[in-house]
């Protein structure tokens, strides 16, 4: 006959049984305090008991004991594309592996004032990372003095609040994208700059602009364009009737990219035969579209990651490590040597 009492959840003590030590060296490997303490081998036996037996610490116990809720904010402009979730997927994995919490916040705006929503449960957070914000969106969340890790954004930033900041190599990114457009021909050069005022897309056009100058090539125009790909159908689609000279449009999006092919092909040209156009970020629209996009590959999981480590050390009193990841031009489909647009009379 099966019994109707609900199963005993195990215990520390289980576990130290299991792994075939004391219930102190399981709460220092658990509580990931095991570092110069106990063996690797020994925290890697109590880990895989834990796992064995579906283990799970009391964390409310152990905040208790810390001082801390174990629980991290992460704030992001927007959730429309995957950037920002692959941002959250490395920032929430670090943070499982050290029983934190994450709690994650979408400011559409990402560069105006960001309203407060947790407000009244700021003492439930240990903690803010933010992701590709202006340091004057998160004004209300900083007031309350909790510690903040800014990614991809100014580094200037860790002098007017940011406790720490990851970035992402953004300037060697795009100066492959124009390095690959000039090796392949291109002189005439037109950008589909975001509508949007923070300073991953600042850098983006400083180093466009400064690597088309030194190579002698023309920046045919600078469309500004919203966030999406109508946004960048329709700039693509004004600066092309300005300069229908222009042999590449480089977008500072994947989104704004897809749209630009749009605009192209309603003109009665090509991608890439008479205009190459680039992406940036490496979403997973890149490889959707058809020729697929040309693009930068941002390491978003990685950043997330690498985030989170930042705030664990804040919290711990340690330096955070200054990190600067790196990025990689992915060559595909929507670039090739100029076509009939470059010749006299195209276009």
């Amino acid at each position: 006959m099966r019994s109707s009492r609900a199963a005993v959840p195990p215990t520390g003590r289980d576990v130290a049984r299991r792994a075939g030590v004391s219930q102190a060296t399981v709460s220092l490997v658990m509580g990931d305090k095991w570092h110069g303490r106990v063996s690797a081998r020994t925290a890697e036996a109590v880990r895989a008991a834990a796992a064995e037996l579906g283990y799970r610490p009391n964390l409310a116990a152990r905040s208790l004991r810390l001082g801390r809720n174990r629980t991290a904010l992460l704030v992001v402009p927007a959730l429309t594309g995957d950037f920002f979730a692959r941002v959250h997927a490395g920032a929430a994995r670090v943070a499982a592996e050290h029983d934190f919490g994450m709690v994650l916040y979408p400011s559409p705006e990402g560069v105006g004032p960001a309203p407060d929503p947790f407000s009244s449960a700021r003492s439930s957070l240990d903690g803010v990372i933010a992701s590709s914000m202006a340091p004057e969106a998160l004004a209300a969340l900083q007031s309350g003095g909790l510690p903040l890790v800014m990614l991809d954004s100014d580094p200037a930033d860790a002098e007017g609040g940011a406790d720490a900041t990851v970035n992402l190599d953004i300037a060697s990114g795009m100066r492959a994208v124009a390095g690959h457009l000039l090796r392949l021909g291109h002189r005439r050069v037109g950008h589909l700059s975001a509508e949007v005022g923070s300073w991953t897309f600042r850098v983006r056009a400083d180093a466009l602009y400064t690597a088309l100058a030194e190579r002698g090539a023309t920046l045919t125009g600078t469309e500004p364009a919203e966030l999406s790909v109508t946004g960048g159908l329709r700039a693509a689609a004004r600066l092309l009737e300005r300069k229908p000279e222009t042999t590449a449009l480089v977008c500072d999006d994947d989104l704004l990219a897809a749209g630009a092919c749009k605009a192209v092909r309603r003109r009665g040209l090509r991608v890439p035969d008479d205009i190459s156009v680039t992406g940036f970020d490496d979403l997973a629209l890149a490889t959707a579209v058809e020729p697929e996009l040309t693009t930068v590959r941002l390491p978003a999981e990685e950043i997330g990651a690498a985030g989170m480590d930042a705030l664990l050390a804040v919290l711990d009193g340690r330096a955070a490590r200054p990190g600067v990841l790196p990025v990689s031009l992915v060559e595909r489909g929507s670039t090739s040597a100029p076509g009939a647009a470059s010749r006299p009379g195209g276009g």
